[in-house]
């Protein structure tokens, strides 16, 4: 990808997984509160968790959340039936992407998680 703007300092980690705990509102407010607090960024607002509630496809169903950063924000994505989430960290701060990805892996019982960093 080209960058258009190299005097701005970005850093983007996609992951994807399949996760085993029971997931709803509540644990995607505390899974911010996880990553945020385990990687040193901060937060200037609270969690905005959405749930489908029986829009769209029934295999699409789950919840979409948001959390804004002073550097930028948290989007996860998460598909209840098949048990998947995509999660994409997008920050204007350095964090250690290791990191991220163990963060993660550990909360939502992840065997197996797929990354890209751009």
């Amino acid at each position: 990808m080209k960058n258009l703007a190299p005097d701005i300092f970005r850093k983007r980690l996609l992951l994807e997984g399949y996760f085993t705990i029971e997931v709803n509102e509540q644990t995607l407010v505390d899974f911010f509160a996880h990553i945020t607090s385990g990687l040193s960024l901060r937060t200037y607002g609270q969690p905005i968790v959405h749930a489908t509630s029986g829009t769209g496809k029934e295999e699409n169903q789950g919840y979409d959340a948001f959390i804004p950063l002073i550097d930028s924000g948290i989007y996860i994505a998460i598909w209840q039936q098949q048990k998947f989430f995509s999660l994409i960290i997008y920050t204007c701060k350095d964090f250690p992407q290791d990191q991220a990805i163990s963060l993660t892996q550990s909360y939502f019982g992840v065997a197996e998680v797929a990354s890209s960093l751009f």
